[in-house]
């Protein structure tokens, strides 16, 4: 009998987990993948899109081709309820029953966590980079003051980085740079954790690159309001500006707390280290819906990022997994979060950083980060290959 895998979602996390599950059992498989989007975003280049460097044709593309010629099946809907104790999906294109099920649903910005976030630029999203990028054209036509922030409980501050960094360069492009104060406010404890409790040297690194770019950077902040001209915060204090983006905290999706005893208080999947589900053998979670206990405390609440490096990495776990099971075996693939390599470029413009770790989360034995205008080209390289890498299918190459 023909073993049937869902997978909800079709970005990092679900694409390779179908492809991976398909290509490692052939005929002996029946992957259908159900998603809400039809496209495939390289989320990582979203931060180019409100300067004009770069427009949606450029960084994504429609996926269901993809997958038939992988034979795969694609859906395109939304999964609005898991039943797996009966295995089975509703979704808003049909019920599907599965033998084994990937939850790779992603996340949703939690634009509820300061009053006037809806209302403000991000980068987070397809669409929110767009809007961002209305939002830079009238800046521009309207110089001021700058703030670039991330939330409390926020975890995707790689982006909040590097879009720091490239409006900071875009300012000396369009010759505003010493007319302009740009701010910084994250609720990071210092420069440079990152979500992730750091690497050597980044505090230093991080101090350098604020110096050299006049970059005022508040630290182990909490966000109250964000007004249309100013970010108050929770010691009283007012930071105005004329433009801002502010990354916000990201939850799992709504639909998955319907389900008793499958998601934690953040709507993600608890999850065993070979990624199935705490409570059910049959199913998994990869990618930004699996949870990620954060093993310290700050201050100000901070979550850890899950990027597409660790995302492919999980889901090729679940995919060999999946294989063991329906061939009668016993899952014993595992990595838990913490351990999976880090691998992260992050672009300043025309300047940058590579970043290496053999763990994501410490304790670490080797970890390296690496400054230099060099990185802008790896990152503009890992960007082609990436896109051409998924596009293609070959979800197995490194």
């Amino acid at each position: 009998m023909t073993a049937r895998v869902l997978v909800l979602g079709g970005s990092f996390a679900g694409m390779t987990a179908a492809l991976s599950t398909a290509s490692r059992l052939g005929r002996d498989v029946d992957v259908t993948v159900v998603a809400a989007s039809d496209r495939f975003v390289f989320n990582p280049s979203l931060i180019w899109l409100p300067f004009g460097r770069r427009g949606r044709t450029d960084i994504s593309f429609p996926v269901e081709p993809t997958f038939a010629r992988h034979g795969v099946t694609f859906v395109h809907g939304a999964a609005t309820r898991v039943d797996p104790d009966a295995h089975r999906v509703e979704t808003t294109a049909g019920t599907f029953d599965y033998d084994y099920l990937v939850i790779a649903t992603g996340y949703r910005n939690d634009l509820d966590v300061v009053p006037g976030m809806r209302e403000t630029p991000t980068i987070t999203t397809l669409q929110g980079a767009e809007q961002t990028y209305d939002a830079w054209r009238r800046f521009l036509d309207d110089p001021g003051d700058v703030v670039i922030g991330a939330t409390q409980r926020a975890s995707c501050f790689g982006a909040a980085y590097e879009f720091l960094f490239n409006t900071s360069y875009q300012l000396r492009r369009a010759g505003l740079h010493g007319d302009v104060k740009l701010h910084y406010v994250t609720s990071e404890p210092y420069a440079g954790h990152f979500g992730i409790d750091g690497m050597p040297g980044a505090r230093t690194l991080m101090k350098m690159f604020a110096r050299k770019e006049g970059i005022d950077v508040e630290t182990n902040q909490s966000m109250t309001r964000i007004r249309p001209d100013a970010v108050e915060l929770a010691d009283g204090r007012e930071v105005p500006y004329k433009f801002a983006m502010i990354v916000p905290p990201f939850r799992g999706q709504d639909f998955l707390a319907e389900t008793p005893g499958l998601v934690d208080a953040g709507n993600y999947v608890p999850v065993r280290p070979t990624y199935q589900s705490e409570r059910w053998d049959d199913v998994y979670a990869v990618g930004i819906a699996a949870a990620v206990p954060v093993p310290w405390t700050t201050q100000v609440a901070t979550g850890i990022p899950k990027t597409g490096f660790p995302s492919e990495q999980q889901a090729h776990i679940a995919a060999k997994n999946i294989v063991s099971q329906v061939r009668g075996e016993e899952p014993v693939e595992a990595k838990e979060f913490a351990k999976i390599p880090a691998l992260c470029v992050m672009d300043a413009g025309n300047n940058g950083v590579a970043m290496v770790a053999d763990h994501m989360l410490p304790p670490r034995k080797a970890a390296v980060m690496v400054p230099g205008p060099q990185n802008h080209a790896f990152k503009v390289g890992f960007e082609k290959y990436s896109l051409a890498k998924m596009k293609a299918g070959r979800v197995r190459l490194p």
